[in-house]
């Protein structure tokens, strides 16, 4: 099978990416990042440098594929919103070009389940559940490019997408380090009432459900599909736990979330205004991430997909923790 990986050299495609080569697909992995791809090709994986702007290099780089996996993106709480929409918008839109410009048989997308959330807890939110005003450009751009996709759908691309819940494992370099970041500088507090319970996935789970998606019935294209572990955490028993086996300190005082999200909205202003517009200490996202519910229902996934996730949150937790005890 030949299959182009847009953002190979990311966290979830390359995951995806050395496991299909690993299977026998002949593989071509897209990225930005020089030292990754040469990584990449030293296992023998073919590697394109180019940005998911550029209509041309994504349409070669299509040609001749038979599967496109699309897990290329900006996924960021903060950020300039014309840089989300060239990367989140006008790169899908481009993937969806070279594939419909190449007859791809079919278009696999990765999406958010961001898309869902609102400024309160939900719990066990299905695919068809109403969605809100985005919270963030990451949100609001690849909620666009969900709507380029099913335009494309409605046009004739076999395509299937899916929105996997906040990816973790041995490469992650956005969910756990920020964590981790936070706890060392010994500034992090428990906001809220430390109960909050939320969805985590594996990234080999992931990789798992992409490759489902590759084979999956004809009546899934088309459609949506959340991806999670299936098993609900508490989040703040889950960091306890990662501060004791990194030797990290755990926080022990609390503020209410309220009074977080207050002052996360005043930082929002204030670094808007600073010259490059910083990353703020604190985003109402980033404080609703830590302090409320969020979990989504997989009842479509089990059922169209045949998904089960394969690696315990338990198996996953001890992968992350030795992998980053040893990089």
């Amino acid at each position: 099978m030949k299959a182009l990986i847009t953002g190979a050299t990311g966290f979830l495609g390359g995951a995806l990416t050395r496991r299909l080569h690993g299977m026998g697909w002949e593989v071509t992995g897209q990225g930005r990042n020089p030292s990754i791809l040469k990584e990449l090709e030293s296992l023998g994986i073919k590697s394109i440098q180019a940005n998911l702007e550029d209509m041309q290099a994504i349409t070669d780089a299509t040609k001749g594929k038979e599967i496109v996996f699309h897990c290329g993106a900006l996924p960021s709480p903060w950020g300039k919103p014309n840089d989300f929409y060239k990367a989140n918008v006008s790169g899908t839109e481009n993937v969806i070009h070279a594939c419909m410009e190449n007859h791809v048989k079919r278009l696999v997308h990765v999406s958010t389940p961001s898309i869902y959330f609102r400024y309160q807890s939900r719990l066990n939110v299905r695919e068809d559940a109403e969605l809100p005003e985005p919270v963030n450009e990451y949100s609001r751009t690849k909620r666009i490019a969900e709507i380029r996709v099913d335009e494309a759908y409605k046009q004739g691309l076999p395509v299937i997408t899916i929105r996997p819940r906040a990816i973790i494992g041995p490469g992650d370099n956005s969910i756990m380090p920020r964590l981790i970041q936070r706890l060392k500088s010994s500034r992090m507090r428990i906001i809220g009432d430390g109960k909050n319970i939320i969805d985590l996935t594996y990234v080999e789970n992931v990789v798992d459900a992409l490759i489902l998606c590759a084979g999956s019935a004809e009546n899934t294209l088309g459609k949506k599909y959340n991806i999670t572990n299936g098993q609900p955490v508490n989040l703040w028993q889950m960091i306890e736990r990662m501060c004791k086996e990194l030797n990290l300190k755990y926080p022990t005082r609390k503020i209410p979330y309220k009074v977080a999200d207050a002052i996360a909205g005043v930082m929002e202003i204030i670094y808007h205004a600073l010259p490059g517009e910083p990353e703020p200490p604190l985003t109402r996202y980033s404080v609703f991430i830590v302090a409320q519910d969020a979990t989504l229902d997989l009842t479509a996934a089990r059922r169209d997909l045949n998904y089960e996730p394969r690696v315990s949150i338990e198996e996953g937790f001890q992968e992350f923790t030795k992998w980053w005890k040893n990089k």
